[in-house]
């Protein structure tokens, strides 16, 4: 087996294909699996056939840049799942994140974000913002926050916590 792409972003959301060797054709009656194991957290995606050596996904989320294992696993009703072939597949740092736990940390920092352009810092071109700003999106929908962070920054009060507004 091997995953094309052999690595994605924190957020995932990118198409994976898995490509099989001849001796592993790919049935049209079975259901085929992939099941992605990090140190701390496990993942389970559907695939869809594209022929019969091939099958895609979307790779889904993880919590930490880490190599992962990815299992393929077939189901066929009546017959037990079976486990058909493994890969490594990495989870890595890129633009996006580095630019959402920047944002994370300045929150409330007016000195932080009037004092640089934000893009300009992490050198990306007018042509790829756009695609940052996806990325970017999908990046901070998955970050984990402490559980009293705010936009505003850790010394704001936000309304009904103190009995206003």
């Amino acid at each position: 087996m091997k995953l094309t792409p052999n690595h994605a972003p924190l957020y995932g959301e990118s198409v994976l294909s898995v490509l099989l060797d001849d001796e592993n054709t790919i049935e049209e009656d079975v259901a085929h699996y992939l099941v992605f194991s990090g140190s701390s957290q496990h993942h389970l995606t559907s695939t869809q056939r594209i022929d019969q050596n091939t099958l895609q996904t979307v790779t889904p989320a993880h919590n930490c840049c880490e190599m992962v294992k990815v299992v393929l696993c077939a189901s066929k009703e009546g017959f037990p799942i079976s486990v058909l072939a493994e890969e490594n597949f990495q989870y890595v740092q890129d633009t996006a994140y580095d630019m959402a736990q920047f944002l994370m940390r300045s929150a409330g920092s007016q000195e932080a974000l009037n004092a640089i352009r934000i893009v300009d810092n992490f050198r990306v071109s007018s042509d790829n913002v756009a695609l940052l700003d996806k990325s970017l999106t999908l990046e901070v929908q998955h970050l984990v926050l402490p559980s009293m962070w705010n936009v505003l920054g850790p010394d704001s009060k936000l309304p009904g916590r103190d009995g206003g507004y």
